[in-house]
């Protein structure tokens, strides 16, 4: 489509032939991806300069940060936000690497658990598309390039399965542990060595550089930035990827798998350590705590190169299995992974058949438990005026989110006791808003007991009745891991639309729309990416008397759903 073509802008954007686009794209960025694998850094540079002149490119970029993205709302410097197709269509049109940058606007937002707050650099809009479109050129060639266990902010990965690997290291052998967090790693990467390590083209180089160096308003202030990558940045999780690549390929170097050998005879075998990180929270696994002590040590000085340290109150040496230090076990992105001795009947097995006289177990950890139960009790106070049905309304995305989230591992215990702590917590919030009334009254209001549904916290509705998600009703089930080094941008369709429906945080809905659409938008007929936002649509819209069933209901792309809602209201 050239710019000749495009008269109407307010139509022509919603007239775009994304499928063709995308196809395009991506074909772009596979092709990248396997000259990178091949070692072809001059084809790979061809291609992104394709790729970063392409049209088709600079609106998918646009769209991401207009219509997909969560914070297409927030405003930058400028203070411009919630574009209109219009001016979508213009910002494609002068979408170009200039090699310069406006600061970004710093805003603080809570970090969980602590009293602490987090600032977030928000660029402007075009900055942000701009960023899309260089992250969409350098991705492919990096995704080569990354090591099998790092799963942080990296298409088709997940928390989940980075836990997936630590129980794979330690499910047949006791191992020590050392947990380890990077302190302020976003705010202390070195720009000079972190440009050196990119290795790219001048143009993207110049552009990178102004974007690390744009500095940031805060108060109507504007600080330096002579350190760091703005967190709030499109690219930012990248570039931090890519200065932390390395670290798991240093640990094998130093202390690789090899078989020991006395007098000449074999006498047994070594296991290399294992690193396995996820953005900058890491651990490393060996079942000697000598070798641990000195993966402590060669990581230090390994970060120190790049002006990173890591935190002292949050790194230490553990082990799975027995006390050491007073340490037993250690949490992981939320989760507490230990190991338990148990009998002969529970304990797992190696390969061989062999009681191993343990078990493996991985639980929310108590800290996810606490702040799960803060959430819910803020959201129960803030709401003590509100109806019941609005109360639900607020707590069911909560509690559905967080049971999701862990429903990979063993937290039925914890799902039973949130569910019998929530019921007091209800029970309170009932109480307080008719105090004068008697419990029997209060039950019969509030719960379904004389509908015969027991203790199930529900508006009394004759026409429909709206009840709470219980966390035990969420379903346990294992995740599957991702395989070694897939990348999303190997081109296996089959594989990662698969494993879409299979993510831990999908829902039971979500989960059987995209197996009865085998993965694919039935609006633009593209295979669903793990890195696309995801809306579940009315076929028949509910305002046309379509029903809330699944035979009219589908899964598109956030985009194609806007474009579909839109043709729904004209009609």
């Amino acid at each position: 489509m050239s710019k000749a073509r495009i008269k109407n802008p307010m139509t022509e954007w919603k007239n775009i032939p994304w499928r063709k686009l995308e196809r395009k794209v991506f074909k772009l960025q596979k092709r990248i991806f396997k000259a990178s694998e091949r070692g072809d850094v001059k084809t790979v540079r061809r291609l992104q300069k394709t790729l970063l002149r392409s049209w088709s490119a600079k609106c998918i970029a646009v769209r991401r940060v207009t219509q997909d993205n969560q914070g297409k709302k927030t405003a930058g410097v400028d203070g411009v936000k919630s574009l209109s197709p219009e001016a979508r269509l213009k910002l494609v049109e002068r979408l170009t690497i200039t090699g310069k940058s406006k600061p970004t606007r710093r805003i603080w937002i809570p970090k969980p658990g602590t009293e602490e707050k987090r600032p977030l650099g928000i660029p402007t809009i075009f900055d942000r598309a701009l960023q899309a479109l260089v992250k969409m050129a350098l991705e492919p060639e990096w995704e080569a390039k990354f090591e099998p266990n790092s799963y942080g902010f990296r298409p088709g990965r997940s928390a989940h399965d980075a836990v997936g690997a630590i129980f794979n290291a330690i499910k047949q052998k006791a191992k020590y542990v050392l947990d380890a967090d990077i302190a302020k790693c976003f705010d202390r990467i070195d720009h000079s060595k972190l440009l050196a390590k990119l290795k790219i083209a001048p143009t993207i180089h110049r552009q990178i550089k102004a974007w690390l160096k744009a500095g940031v308003i805060d108060s109507r202030k504007l600080f330096p930035t002579d350190e760091g990558t703005p967190q709030g940045g499109v690219i930012s999780p990248l570039l931090a990827n890519i200065t932390l690549h390395g670290m798991e390929e240093r640990i094998k170097q130093a202390f690789p798998s090899r078989d020991v050998w006395e007098n000449g005879k074999k006498v047994g075998h070594r296991n290399s350590a294992q690193l396995i990180r996820y953005a900058d929270d890491f651990v490393i696994l060996h079942d000697e705590l000598a070798v641990l002590k000195q993966c402590q040590k060669i990581i230090s000085e390994w970060l120190s190169e790049w002006g990173l340290e890591l935190k002292p109150s949050k790194t230490r040496i553990t082990h799975t299995l027995h006390t050491h230090e007073g340490n037993l076990g250690f949490d992981f992105l939320g989760f507490s992974i230990r190991q338990y001795l148990v009998g002969k009947h529970q304990s797992a097995k190696n390969r061989y058949g062999k009681i191993l006289g343990f078990k493996t177990l991985i639980k929310p950890s108590k800290e996810s438990i606490k702040r799960h139960r803060k959430k819910l009790k803020q959201i129960i106070q803030v709401h003590r005026a509100s109806t019941q049905v609005t109360l639900i309304n607020e707590l069911n995305p909560v509690i559905t989110g967080w049971s999701n989230y862990f429903s990979t591992v063993v937290s039925s215990d914890a799902y039973s006791k949130l569910d019998n702590w929530m019921y007091q917590q209800l029970k309170n919030w009932a109480i307080h808003r008719h105090p004068l009334k008697s419990q029997y009254w209060i039950a019969n209001k509030y719960w379904l007991i004389d509908r015969g549904k027991g203790w199930r916290f529900a508006s009394n509705n004759k026409d429909s009745i709206k009840s709470i998600s219980l966390h035990r009703e969420t379903p346990i089930e294992r995740h599957i891991k991702v395989q070694g080094n897939r990348s999303l941008f190997d081109g296996d369709w089959v594989y990662w639309s698969s494993r879409m429906g299979q993510h831990p945080e999908t829902n039971k809905r979500t989960s059987m729309l995209l197996k009865k659409q085998r993965g694919k938008c039935p609006y633009c007929g593209l295979y669903f990416r793990e890195s696309d936002v995801l809306e579940i649509d009315h076929i028949i819209p509910r305002s046309k008397r379509g029903k809330d069933e699944y035979k009219n209901l589908q899964i598109l792309h956030r985009h194609c759903h806007d474009t579909k809602t839109a043709i729904d209201l004209a009609v």
